[in-house]
């Protein structure tokens, strides 16, 4: 489900790869957007078992999404 983040509002990258949680920091930072890794959060990483990048992006921001209740995004 799609959320909508204002500003000052937090997101969840479903990563625990410091490269992509700077990258995403930088581009959503002029938007008020905070993002917080799930590895900064200590959420397990979850089985990555469909068969395409999509479709593993979407398990790994399903999972983050509903341990932290923040809006989601995979990685």
């Amino acid at each position: 489900m799609a959320r909508k983040l204002d500003r000052g509002g937090q997101l969840v990258l479903a990563s625990h790869n410091p490269g992509k949680l700077a990258e995403l920091a930088d581009l959503l930072r002029p938007h008020g957007i905070a993002v917080i890794s799930a590895g900064a959060l200590g959420l397990p990483e979850p089985v990555e078992d469909a068969p395409d990048f999509f479709g593993n992006a979407r398990i790994k921001a399903l999972a983050a999404t509903r341990a932290s209740k923040l809006a989601g995004i995979g990685g």
